[in-house]
């Protein structure tokens, strides 16, 4: 039995997209023990991945942080790792690589970089999908992949029962307007009439949320749907999880929500501006779909009303 040692620190978005690449890994090692390496927003979700064994937190302090870095590095090495998958593919874990494996090759340590194919520099490998990029890694890497094309979290989900309860709603429709404040180029603004549209044709068959997070709670008061908190607080991981992959429907600007949509199978529309295609992040799933535009402010609420009401119909 080997040490395995899988590297993802985030986003939420990208932790989705790489639960096909983790049990892949899981499944082609199933004699050996899995490791993951991530960062504290994502630690305790992980301890619920039925494809990992332990969960090791990294603070990702400063790489002048000479002491942190020193001690994160000598517990690595007290596990002997016989192969690193490094999915987070980033100047940080490159870091990480050239003092766990300076000289590895790809059978060592699995990266974008030791994996790049021969025909392209990373920068054109970078303009392949997120998951096409991940299927490339494994396989060079001598594994079988049926699973990292099309990732599943729906490990993440809880029993959200009570939070039904307490809101008292069934079906319902979620809405995502909110985006990280230096992101604002993803943000569309017409949800508040997305919502009248919803409402004068469907009335109440439909319950219509958002799910702010803890920096969106304020923000949320802005759009016209009811905000479901948890005592007051923004849900959870596994809450949101489960709230999005029992819904009706989802509209969601190209964040986090938007991902774990695609991966639990939702019916949905995120929603494109010029920042990136979904082809990139790899988004369009069978029930999953996106609205490319130019420019999101020119982006018609009557025309997302009119891919949601034929999807409903």
């Amino acid at each position: 039995m080997s040490n395995i040692l899988i590297i993802k620190h985030g986003s939420l978005g990208d932790i989705a997209q790489a639960s096909g690449a983790i049990q892949d890994i899981s499944e082609n090692h199933k004699n050996d023990q899995i490791f993951l390496l991530t960062t504290k927003p994502y630690f305790d979700l992980f301890k619920k991945n039925p494809f990992i064994h332990e969960v090791i937190l990294d603070k990702r302090l400063p790489r002048y942080n000479l002491i942190y870095l020193y001690l994160l590095m000598r517990k690595l090495k007290k596990y002997k790792f016989s192969k690193v998958f490094d999915l987070q593919n980033s100047s940080r874990t490159t870091f990480y690589k050239n003092i766990l494996f300076p000289k590895a090759d790809k059978i060592v340590w699995s990266s974008s970089i030791t994996t790049l194919p021969s025909d392209k520099n990373k920068e054109e490998f970078d303009k392949i999908s997120v998951l096409e990029r991940f299927d490339h890694q494994l396989k060079e890497s001598g594994l079988n992949t049926s699973n990292t094309l099309k990732p599943d979290f729906g490990w993440a989900s809880t029993d959200i029962s009570e939070i039904k309860n307490f809101y008292k709603f069934d079906k319902y429709i979620l809405l995502f307007p909110f985006c990280s404040p230096h992101l604002a180029i993803k943000k569309w603004p017409h949800y508040n009439k997305l919502i009248e549209l919803i409402s004068n044709r469907f009335g109440d068959e439909y319950k219509i949320l958002t799910v702010p997070g803890p920096s969106e709670i304020n923000d949320a008061k802005d759009i016209n749907a009811l905000a479901l908190l948890d005592n007051g607080r923004a849900l959870d991981i596994s809450q949101l999880t489960s709230l999005i992959k029992d819904s009706s429907f989802v509209v969601a600007n190209d964040t986090g929500p938007a991902h774990i949509a695609a991966h639990v199978g939702s019916k949905g529309l995120t929603l494109f501006g010029k920042h990136t295609t979904a082809y990139k992040v790899s988004i369009e799933r069978e029930n999953f779909k996106a609205i490319e535009v130019s420019d999101l402010n020119n982006l018609s609420a009557e025309k997302v009303f009119e891919r949601l009401s034929n999807s409903l119909s």
